[in-house]
């Protein structure tokens, strides 16, 4: 019934449904071309380029670390999609990508390790609601000195210790995305959010910080490893129209 519901929606002109959500009418549709991006998350890792095949990406050449693409459309066909180093052109890790109509994919290089990095890909169907508003949220954990982590995004001066304080996204075990690549990000009014992430099932805080942002947003958070407190992470955001992600501010 939702794909039957699509295809009868996708028959009215775009332009009668934008007043209905946000300018990303298309892709909730699923008649939009697929779209691909790359962050590069691995503090001590060189440049990296983005390759699908054999042919350099001008959207993610010579990228250094908190270089984070914006989307950009690719063709409808499977491909091998590689991170290789800019410089030598040495393979950090090669992802398949079978493009969907409306899908967007993004491919993360993130630390391995103190001394390596690998990729991984996420897929989000993004099935929004036509009507819906909101900001699309997902949280990668990038920190291998994190197993697991959950994240909590609460009214700022919330005591996430007290009870009935639950996490927004729970237990996103490292090398993946939590909601998990395949599955939807999640929807959350635009707003002003105390972000807490802490080690999962535990109210053991790693990291805190405050992140705004308004409705309609496409918002990528990313723990990596605090290289100065050891055991403690720091977060990544990457908001989709912006270029790079940023580090948010801990509190």
């Amino acid at each position: 019934m939702k794909y039957l519901s699509k295809f009868l929606l996708a028959c009215v002109p775009v332009a009668m449904l934008a007043a209905c959500g946000g300018g990303d009418t298309a892709d909730r549709l699923d008649v939009a071309d697929p779209v691909v991006r790359f962050v590069h998350a691995s503090a001590l890792a060189p440049n990296a380029t983005l390759y699908r095949g054999a042919v350099a990406q001008s959207d993610a050449t010579d990228a250094p670390y908190k270089f984070a693409s914006n989307y950009f459309d690719v063709a409808m066909s499977a491909s091998d999609w590689s991170v290789k180093t800019a410089s030598g052109a040495v393979a950090v890790g090669t992802v398949t990508i079978d493009p969907v109509r409306g899908n967007k994919y993004t491919i993360v290089e993130l630390p391995a390790s103190s001394t390596d990095s690998s990729i991984y890909l996420i897929n989000d169907p993004y099935n929004k609601a036509l009507t819906s508003d909101s900001t699309r949220l997902r949280v990668m954990n990038a920190s291998f000195n994190a197993s697991s982590i959950d994240l909590y995004m609460n009214v700022v001066g919330t005591d996430i210790a007290a009870a009935g304080v639950t996490p927004t996204i729970k237990a996103t075990v490292y090398k993946t995305s939590g909601p998990a690549s395949g599955s939807d990000s999640i929807d959350i009014p635009g707003g002003t959010y105390q972000m807490t992430i802490t080690a999962a099932g535990t109210k053991t805080v790693l990291f805190e910080g405050q992140l705004s942002f308004a409705n309609n947003k496409d918002i990528l958070l990313l723990t990596v490893p605090d290289s100065v407190l050891p055991g403690a992470v720091k977060t990544l955001v990457k908001t989709e129209g912006t270029a790079g992600a940023t580090e948010v501010s801990a509190s």
